[in-house]
């Protein structure tokens, strides 16, 4: 069963506009996440500490953004950061 994605948007101390995601990111949601991003302009973080399954479909989403996004993201999800190469093009800050 999957689990749902839940996303609350918010800002951080700085001003800086915050994501944070909750559950699952695979094929069946990716257009909520996507909708998020795309009507937050400007500077984001999105926290993914709450992210217990990312796929490729999931990745996807996150490439495009890669020059104006930072990811905030649990020891789970490291390795399939770097394997696909966002951690590359977006700084990472772990837990």
């Amino acid at each position: 069963m999957t689990t749902p994605l839940t996303l609350t948007p918010g800002r951080r101390p700085d001003g800086t506009a915050l994501l944070t995601a909750v559950g699952e990111i695979d094929m069946s949601n990716t257009d909520v996440l996507a909708a998020a991003l795309d009507s937050t302009t400007g500077p984001l973080v999105l926290d993914l500490t709450g992210i217990e399954y990312l796929d490729s479909a999931g990745l996807s989403v996150l490439f495009p953004h890669a020059d104006r996004i930072e990811l905030i993201a649990n020891p789970l999800l490291e390795p399939v950061l770097t394997i696909s190469g966002l951690a590359g093009l977006t700084t990472i800050h772990d837990v």
